[in-house]
């Protein structure tokens, strides 16, 4: 058995960081976090210095560690580097504490950096690549109004004259722009916050409770970074506050991240109880244990079906699996080469290949008799949707027929009937001609009534033109026995249902006047329960039995063919009671 991933995670290509990338991440930490302490130690003008020195620190060494760690353990990620790239911004940043010239000016280009690789880094998460065209704008977008306006910014001379970029002084005209940077930074963290949460909402609930903490810190760390930015932009009170705040609260995203990754390898405890639960029989609910296993309730299996070349879920109704840039991620479970079922899954068990193909291997006979199942189901569909559209094409044909005679037929009989009347008026003399004239006119429309008849049982025109109510009473009508008629207020139905409730009634009652020698029946339709409930019951011989006889067979199909149910049996005390029941929603 092989496992594949689909659409949502790319083929593992990269390599893990070789030593000397290590030592060089480690040298480049160590030489900027050096840096930065002994700029904030000799700048006199910083707010909290020790508070600011210990939080650059929280959010340079947690991210790199983290970004070391999740580099190393999925080397074809780009969420790891982009983690050391966000932990090593933010003391680079500092050099704008520098008196140096270049240092200076490398630290003010790099000002407003920090917030675009933190929006980056949350939308990449877990993969390390942003999916979707409009995520991937907005930290295009995040990348270029942190750079070229900071470009401008310093070009106009902007508000330290330590740089080298300085062309125009134009400090009204640089403040303009960076009001601009900073509120455009501001709307795209927000967006980036809601973008975050609609993937969450989108992939559904996660039960592992660590990778939810992650998002939501995510989520929280860019509404503080547009908090900050608002403050800055206004000019606000408590923007040094602030500023601390949103450090510490950005901070909280790398323990997050590793608190995920020690839950992953706990999570690995859960194969072995899957394992025993397998061994134990057949499972009721393959989906439910495979979800426990992986501790995401948001699973879904579909299943390859050979025989039709296309997906099915659990029910054998076509699925689709969701493409490149989709909330949901796709593992693809092969055996023997060949497509088994696919688990739809959080985007975050990506970071688990180890735990997915464990548990898909642990479950493989099992998803094997389940798509057997499946297969199975997806059959009774298509004998279902095939059965319909017979029942379908038979009523239209039916309805055809009826208007043919109708149109036809009926309207010649009656053209003649008006014929032999008047030529019976113009016989005044021959009795003889005009009595058989007359027994011809009677002749004409017994016909008449007959085919009337025979057209009624081909269509219930009557149903479809009135519905069902007005067509059962004029059955009533014609019945010659005693017959209770109750009716509960029954809405208008789809034609299919009505007209197929009809053929029960006047099925049923036909029965009734030629086998069950009966003195009278009852017909009580309603609705209950969002079922259309059709019951017709007679005292006469009973011992009706669907399985003897071609009428009640065609009932059962025409009703099951709606998703009803017909039951026929005889009640205590003797009699028939036919009953059937249909799905049906009032028009």
């Amino acid at each position: 058995m092989a496992l594949q991933p689909h659409a949502a995670a790319p083929p593992a290509t990269g390599t893990p960081p070789g030593p000397v990338v290590l030592w060089t991440v480690l040298l480049a930490t160590a030489g900027a976090s050096t840096m930065a302490v002994l700029l904030a130690s000799g700048n006199t003008e910083l707010f909290q210095p020790r508070l600011r020195v210990a939080l650059l620190a929280w959010t340079t060494l947690p991210f790199i560690g983290a970004g070391l760690i999740a580099w190393r353990r999925r080397p074809d990620s780009r969420f790891g580097p982009l983690l050391i790239a966000a932990g090593l911004v933010t003391p680079v940043s500092t050099l704008q504490w520098s008196d140096t010239a270049v240092l200076n000016t490398v630290g003010q280009l790099c000002d407003l950096l920090l917030p675009a690789l933190w929006l980056h880094v949350f939308l990449a998460y877990p993969t390390g690549r942003v999916t979707g065209r409009a995520r991937r704008v907005v930290v295009a977008a995040g990348y270029a109004v942190a750079l070229l306006l900071q470009l401008v910014v310093l070009v106009l001379g902007g508000f330290d004259d330590r740089h080298l970029l300085a062309i125009a002084v134009r400090p009204d005209i640089a403040e303009t722009v960076q009001n601009v940077q900073l509120l455009a930074l501001m709307s795209l963290s927000l967006i980036g916050a809601v973008a975050l949460w609609q993937r969450q909402r989108a992939t559904g609930p996660v039960l592992r409770r660590p990778v939810a903490l992650l998002v939501d810190a995510f989520g929280a760390g860019l509404v503080m970074v547009a908090a900050l930015l608002a403050a800055g932009t206004f000019q606000l009170p408590g923007f040094e506050i602030l500023r601390l705040v949103t450090f510490a609260v950005v901070g909280l995203a790398p323990p997050a991240f590793l608190l995920g990754l020690l839950d992953q390898r706990l999570a690995r405890s859960g194969v072995g109880e899957l394992v025993v639960r397998l061994n134990a029989g057949p499972p009721a609910d393959l989906r439910d244990l495979i979800a426990r296993a992986l501790r995401d309730d948001s699973l879904t299996v579909v299943y390859w079906l050979p025989e039709y070349g296309d997906w099915a879920d659990g029910h054998g109704r076509p699925a689709t699996l969701p493409g490149a840039g989709a909330y949901r991620a796709v593992t693809v479970v092969e055996q023997r080469g060949e497509p088994l079922a696919a688990l739809l899954h959080h985007p975050s068990l990506l970071e688990e290949p180890e735990l997915v193909a464990a548990v898909s291997a642990a479950a493989a006979i099992a998803l094997e008799n389940d798509r057997l199942q499946v297969e199975l189901r997806a059959r009774l569909q298509d004998l279902h949707g095939s059965r319909s559209r017979l029942i379908d094409a038979a009523q239209d044909e039916r309805r055809r027929l009826e208007r043919d005679l109708h149109d036809g037929a009926q309207q010649r009989l009656i053209a003649l009937s008006l014929e032999l009347g008047l030529l019976e008026g113009t016989l005044n003399g021959d009795r003889e001609t005009r009595e058989r004239l007359g027994r011809a006119r009677q002749e004409v429309a017994v016909s008449l009534r007959e085919l009337r008849d025979i057209a009624r049982g081909i269509h219930p025109a009557v149903v479809s033109g009135h519905g069902l109510a007005v067509a059962l009473e004029s059955v009533a009508g014609r019945t010659a026995m005693p017959l209770d008629l109750q009716m509960a207020d029954v809405p208008r139905l789809p034609e299919n249902i009505e007209v197929a409730a009809y053929y029960v009634v006047c099925e049923s009652l036909a029965n009734t006047a030629k086998h069950a020698g009966a003195s009278a029946a009852a017909v009580d339709v309603r609705m209950a329960a969002g079922l259309l409930v059709v019951q017709v019951s007679d005292n006469g011989v009973g011992g009706a039995d669907l399985a003897r006889g071609t009428g009640l067979r065609g009932l059962a199909d025409r009703v099951e063919a709606l998703d009803g149910r017909l039951r026929v049996w005889t009640p205590v005390g003797g009699g028939t009671c036919v009953r059937a029941e249909f799905p049906g929603t009032p028009l």
